[in-house]
């Protein structure tokens, strides 16, 4: 009895080079980080975002470009060693005030944080327009109420700011003396018990990040 070939599938993923070169073009039009759930919705059915996009980042190891996990997306950003070459293309000068760098600081270390906690810590009252500028720069965001008497909101890092500084995530946050040593923090006391308070977590969490002074 002959036996008929079976008929190929119309929905059969396409090869994983193609799978590639898919996610390539996709990562390199999107000027912001995309997530596997995205990748997929927009590759044929079968496709494997996840796994296509890990085999492109191997590609493109030692490249001019890298491609690199952003929270839980992804992008195609210039290597790290040769962001220099971009400084006067990309560099806008605005200096962040100190109370803003402390808070940022603050946020990153202790995420998710109230506004009661951030004073806690800094030992001075935190100004609406601190928080509404670090709101506006799409640096911190609203976390969850926490479950206290008031149900105060938190505050936490976002995804713009670990794009904008090329971090993962918080954990691959500088730390306090490689601020120090690139003028990126005062080394004089901060008001209050603040830079005892940063340099106590720098020291048990290594999780201090680049707050930078340019938007």
């Amino acid at each position: 009895m002959q036996v008929e070939p079976e008929e190929e599938s119309l929905f059969e993923a396409p090869p994983l080079a193609e799978q590639e070169r898919m996610v390539e073009a996709i990562l390199f039009a999107s000027a912001e980080p995309v997530s596997i759930a995205e990748l997929n919705a927009r590759m044929p059915h079968g496709s494997d975002g996840k796994v296509a996009v890990e085999q492109l980042q191997k590609r493109y190891e030692g490249r001019g470009v890298s491609v690199v996990r952003v929270g839980d997306a992804w992008a195609i950003r210039t290597a790290p060693d040769l962001g220099f070459l971009m400084q006067k293309e990309t560099l806008e000068t605005r200096k962040l005030s100190r109370a803003a760098i402390e808070t940022l600081a603050i946020i990153a270390y202790h995420q998710p944080v109230t506004r009661a906690e951030i004073e806690e810590i800094r030992g001075v009252s935190v100004s609406r327009g601190t928080i509404d500028q670090l709101l506006e720069l799409e640096w911190i965001k609203f976390g969850r109420r926490k479950m206290t008497p008031g149900r105060p909101v938190t505050y936490m890092v976002t995804q713009e700011f670990l794009d904008h500084f090329g971090l993962e995530s918080a954990r691959d946050l500088p730390g306090l003396r490689e601020l120090r040593a690139a003028g990126l923090l005062d080394s004089r006391p901060a008001p209050g018990n603040a830079n005892e308070d940063l340099e106590e977590d720098a020291e048990n969490q290594t999780d201090m990040f680049d707050p930078g002074e340019e938007e």
